[in-house]
Protein backbone atom coordinates (compact mmCIF):
# COMPACT_ATOMS: atom_id res chain seq x y z
CA UNK A 1 0.00 0.00 0.00
CA UNK A 2 1.30 2.97 -0.94
CA UNK A 3 1.12 6.47 0.57
CA UNK A 4 -1.39 8.12 -1.93
CA UNK A 5 -4.09 5.13 -1.65
CA UNK A 6 -3.71 5.58 2.45
CA UNK A 7 -4.26 9.07 2.13
CA UNK A 8 -7.29 8.62 -0.40
CA UNK A 9 -8.60 6.02 2.34
CA UNK A 10 -8.48 8.25 5.10
CA UNK A 11 -10.03 11.37 3.28
CA UNK A 12 -12.77 8.57 1.75
CA UNK A 13 -13.53 8.01 6.14
CA UNK A 14 -13.54 11.21 7.15
CA UNK A 15 -16.60 12.19 4.34
CA UNK A 16 -18.29 9.47 4.89
CA UNK A 17 -18.15 9.75 8.42
CA UNK A 18 -18.86 14.11 8.36
CA UNK A 19 -21.50 13.12 5.68
CA UNK A 20 -23.11 10.45 8.40
CA UNK A 21 -23.12 12.49 11.43
CA UNK A 22 -24.63 15.35 8.88
CA UNK A 23 -27.80 12.66 8.06
CA UNK A 24 -27.45 11.59 11.99
CA UNK A 25 -28.02 15.97 12.54
CA UNK A 26 -30.93 16.37 10.21
CA UNK A 27 -32.81 13.50 11.72
CA UNK A 28 -32.30 14.18 14.83
CA UNK A 29 -33.71 17.90 14.34
CA UNK A 30 -36.44 16.69 12.13
CA UNK A 31 -37.36 14.30 14.50
CA UNK A 32 -37.80 17.02 17.40
CA UNK A 33 -39.63 19.24 14.67
CA UNK A 34 -42.38 16.69 14.31
CA UNK A 35 -42.66 16.35 17.88
CA UNK A 36 -43.04 19.32 18.45
CA UNK A 37 -45.57 19.78 15.98
CA UNK A 38 -47.68 16.76 17.14
CA UNK A 39 -47.50 17.68 20.53
CA UNK A 40 -49.02 21.73 19.64
CA UNK A 41 -51.78 19.56 17.26
CA UNK A 42 -53.32 18.33 20.57
CA UNK A 43 -52.25 20.15 23.43
CA UNK A 44 -54.50 22.91 21.60
CA UNK A 45 -53.25 26.01 23.01
CA UNK A 46 -55.02 29.85 22.60
CA UNK A 47 -52.63 32.93 21.70
CA UNK A 48 -53.27 34.52 24.89
CA UNK A 49 -53.92 33.01 28.00
CA UNK A 50 -56.36 34.98 29.52
CA UNK A 51 -59.96 35.95 27.59
CA UNK A 52 -58.08 38.01 25.09
CA UNK A 53 -59.54 40.01 22.79
CA UNK A 54 -62.95 39.27 20.23
CA UNK A 55 -62.42 39.71 16.58
CA UNK A 56 -65.25 39.48 14.35
CA UNK A 57 -64.36 37.65 10.99
CA UNK A 58 -66.41 36.56 7.97
CA UNK A 59 -65.89 33.05 6.31
CA UNK A 60 -66.82 33.31 2.76
CA UNK A 61 -68.80 30.65 1.04
CA UNK A 62 -65.99 28.73 -0.56
CA UNK A 63 -63.37 29.49 1.50
CA UNK A 64 -61.16 26.47 2.43
CA UNK A 65 -59.46 25.85 5.63
CA UNK A 66 -56.59 26.87 4.39
CA UNK A 67 -58.00 30.03 3.76
CA UNK A 68 -59.95 30.29 6.77
CA UNK A 69 -56.41 29.55 8.66
CA UNK A 70 -54.48 32.22 6.76
CA UNK A 71 -57.39 34.65 7.42
CA UNK A 72 -57.23 33.31 11.55
CA UNK A 73 -53.38 33.72 11.34
CA UNK A 74 -53.59 37.59 9.67
CA UNK A 75 -56.16 38.53 12.44
CA UNK A 76 -53.75 37.23 15.34
CA UNK A 77 -56.60 34.32 16.28
CA UNK A 78 -53.73 31.34 16.11
CA UNK A 79 -50.32 31.53 15.59
CA UNK A 80 -49.83 28.30 12.80
CA UNK A 81 -52.21 27.96 10.01
CA UNK A 82 -50.38 24.97 8.93
CA UNK A 83 -51.09 23.34 12.43
CA UNK A 84 -54.62 24.76 12.37
CA UNK A 85 -55.43 22.66 8.95
CA UNK A 86 -54.16 19.58 10.84
CA UNK A 87 -56.09 20.25 13.79
CA UNK A 88 -59.29 20.65 11.35
CA UNK A 89 -58.63 17.71 9.80
CA UNK A 90 -57.98 15.54 12.86
CA UNK A 91 -61.25 17.42 14.59
CA UNK A 92 -64.61 16.23 14.95
CA UNK A 93 -65.64 19.70 12.94
CA UNK A 94 -63.74 18.19 9.93
CA UNK A 95 -65.50 19.72 6.83
CA UNK A 96 -68.17 21.25 8.70
CA UNK A 97 -66.97 24.84 8.63
CA UNK A 98 -70.18 27.47 7.89
CA UNK A 99 -69.60 30.36 6.09
CA UNK A 100 -71.00 33.57 8.15
CA UNK A 101 -69.72 36.19 10.29
CA UNK A 102 -68.31 34.91 13.93
CA UNK A 103 -67.35 36.51 16.93
CA UNK A 104 -63.49 34.66 17.79
CA UNK A 105 -61.38 35.51 20.40
CA UNK A 106 -57.56 35.30 20.98
CA UNK A 107 -58.45 33.22 24.33
CA UNK A 108 -59.92 30.51 22.35
CA UNK A 109 -58.30 27.52 21.27
CA UNK A 110 -57.87 26.30 17.68
CA UNK A 111 -60.75 23.29 18.55
CA UNK A 112 -63.02 26.33 19.90
CA UNK A 113 -62.99 28.40 16.86
CA UNK A 114 -63.66 25.13 14.83
CA UNK A 115 -67.24 24.37 17.69
CA UNK A 116 -68.21 28.26 16.68
CA UNK A 117 -67.55 28.01 12.73
CA UNK A 118 -69.49 24.90 12.29
CA UNK A 119 -72.01 25.08 14.69
CA UNK A 120 -75.55 24.12 12.91
CA UNK A 121 -77.40 25.34 15.77
CA UNK A 122 -76.27 28.98 16.33
CA UNK A 123 -76.30 29.36 12.63
CA UNK A 124 -79.68 28.27 12.45
CA UNK A 125 -80.61 30.88 15.29
CA UNK A 126 -79.15 33.83 13.53
CA UNK A 127 -81.13 32.68 10.22
CA UNK A 128 -83.86 32.21 12.24
CA UNK A 129 -83.44 35.72 14.43
CA UNK A 130 -81.74 38.46 13.06
CA UNK A 131 -81.87 40.11 15.86
CA UNK A 132 -80.10 37.22 17.86
CA UNK A 133 -83.14 37.14 21.03
CA UNK A 134 -84.69 33.95 20.27
CA UNK A 135 -86.53 34.01 23.58
CA UNK A 136 -90.07 35.25 22.73
CA UNK A 137 -89.95 34.96 19.04
CA UNK A 138 -93.29 32.76 17.96
CA UNK A 139 -96.32 34.73 17.27
CA UNK A 140 -99.64 33.70 18.54
CA UNK A 141 -103.04 34.64 18.58
CA UNK A 142 -103.96 36.17 21.19
CA UNK A 143 -105.54 39.49 22.46
CA UNK A 144 -102.67 41.42 21.72
CA UNK A 145 -102.41 40.43 18.25
CA UNK A 146 -105.19 39.01 16.28
CA UNK A 147 -105.05 37.03 13.20
CA UNK A 148 -105.39 38.99 11.31
CA UNK A 149 -102.10 41.05 12.48
CA UNK A 150 -100.35 37.84 11.82
CA UNK A 151 -101.10 36.93 8.63
CA UNK A 152 -104.58 35.10 9.49
CA UNK A 153 -105.97 32.02 10.10
CA UNK A 154 -104.57 29.31 8.36
CA UNK A 155 -105.88 28.09 4.92
CA UNK A 156 -108.04 25.22 4.87
CA UNK A 157 -109.72 25.88 8.64
CA UNK A 158 -113.19 24.75 8.54
CA UNK A 159 -115.80 27.39 9.70
CA UNK A 160 -116.84 26.08 12.43
CA UNK A 161 -112.95 25.87 13.86
CA UNK A 162 -112.59 28.93 13.06
CA UNK A 163 -115.86 29.94 14.66
CA UNK A 164 -114.40 28.53 17.89
CA UNK A 165 -111.07 30.01 17.79
CA UNK A 166 -111.99 33.28 17.27
CA UNK A 167 -111.47 36.02 19.83
CA UNK A 168 -114.32 36.62 21.76
CA UNK A 169 -115.75 40.15 22.27
CA UNK A 170 -116.10 41.49 25.39
CA UNK A 171 -119.29 43.31 26.36
CA UNK A 172 -118.59 45.25 29.36
CA UNK A 173 -117.92 48.28 26.44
Amino acid sequence: MNLKSLIFAVLETIIKVVVLAGAVMLIIRGVGEAYDFGYRVFKDEPVSANNGRTITVGVAENASVRDVAAMLMDKGLIRDDKLFVVQEMLSSHHGKIRPGIYDLSTGMTANEMLAVMSSEEDKEEEDSDPSGDSAGTSLTEDEDFPAEEIGGYPEGMPEEELADNAPEEEDGE
